[in-house]
């Protein structure tokens, strides 16, 4: 098949997946796609610029993603819910990328148009709703980097969690009482997300 740049970037995401951002070559796209490594070079510059087409990619997705999820709610929609809207979509979005997260935090420094996309339409979420202008870009910011923070954290998990023994357990629960007090309330990531999404919703209304 002829090489083109949508089929590198395939080839990207696939590689990307398996060995991570930082063992991702040139030499390894080349070979999924049995081609010679220079022939890249035609289509792509470098490392770099795979990357940012990479991460231009999952945050494209994710502004779509998005935009469905604005298109489906109601008229009297809140700023608020116009927030959570965006912030559940972007998490289901990139989480179903492998690295997503990563490309994600990366993408500003890669001036990816897809990022700054959703950046902007969060800030102007934020914006038409009357929140404090010298406020609302650190807002926005806030909300974007939580996002990220979330998934990274969720896609680092460990397959199957760490044996804990009786002798362990009791332990931790002397060291640690208010995090492993087995009374606390124990939520889904799901859940969780949108508690925290809500939370910060409610520190930026009072914003003064």
């Amino acid at each position: 098949m002829k090489l083109t740049k949508d089929r590198i970037v395939d080839a990207g995401m696939a590689v990307f997946a398996e060995v991570g951002y930082q063992n991702l070559s040139m030499r390894q796209v080349a070979d999924r796609l049995d081609a010679h490594a220079g022939s890249l070079y035609y289509h792509v510059r470098g490392k770099d610029e795979l990357l940012a087409l990479m991460a231009d990619r999952v945050c494209r997705r994710a502004y779509d993603a998005g935009t469905r999820a604005l298109t489906a709610l109601p008229p009297t929609a809140t700023w608020q819910d116009r927030t959570q809207a965006q912030a559940t979509a972007l998490r289901l979005s990139i989480k179903q990328h492998p690295g997503g997260a990563q490309l994600l935090a990366e993408s500003p420094g890669m001036l990816s148009t897809g990022a700054l996309s959703l950046m902007e339409r969060l800030l102007r979420t934020l914006l038409d709703a009357g929140l404090p202008a010298d406020h609302c870009h650190i807002a926005a910011d806030t909300l974007l980097s939580h996002v990220t923070g979330f998934v990274l954290q969720e896609q680092n998990q460990p397959a199957t969690p760490p044996p804990v023994t009786a002798e362990l357990y009791t332990e931790l629960r002397e060291r640690f009482p208010l995090l492993m007090d087995p009374s606390a309330p124990r939520h889904s990531q799901d859940e969780k997300f949108a508690r925290s999404v809500r939370l910060l919703c409610a520190g930026i209304a009072t914003l003064p």
